[in-house]
């Protein structure tokens, strides 16, 4: 399984929207299992190790079991933002929550 990820981040003075996708560049079909509705995480940090925001901190997510098949070449995107941040520079960090597969990016930001 070779899975290889890519943080789009688009910054602005009300909200950070993030773009997580997901590519499968393996020759093969791969199943993501999850075991529950969280399909993915941002974590947000300044000064390479302070936590600031996290997408899933707070949140509650359904619990059921689900998956999503990805054919060689093909990808899946996840979509989240950050209502309000405070002016700074940061770095974020998507993690894949499948229960079968890691898959991370980062990409550093200012707002």
């Amino acid at each position: 399984m070779s899975l290889t990820g890519q943080l789009d981040v688009d910054p602005s003075a009300d909200e950070v929207s993030f773009t997580f996708t997901v590519t499968n560049d393996g020759p093969d079909s791969v199943d993501l299992q999850f075991s529950n509705a969280q399909t993915h995480d941002v974590l947000v940090v300044e000064d390479g190790d302070t936590e600031i925001w996290s997408f899933a901190e707070g949140r509650m997510f359904a619990q059921m079991l689900q998956s999503t098949s990805l054919d060689a070449g093909e990808s899946v995107t996840y979509d989240c933002a950050w209502n309000d941040p405070e002016p700074g520079s940061y770095t974020a960090t998507a993690f894949l929550a499948a229960n079968n597969a890691d898959c991370e990016a980062s990409a550093e930001f200012s707002v």
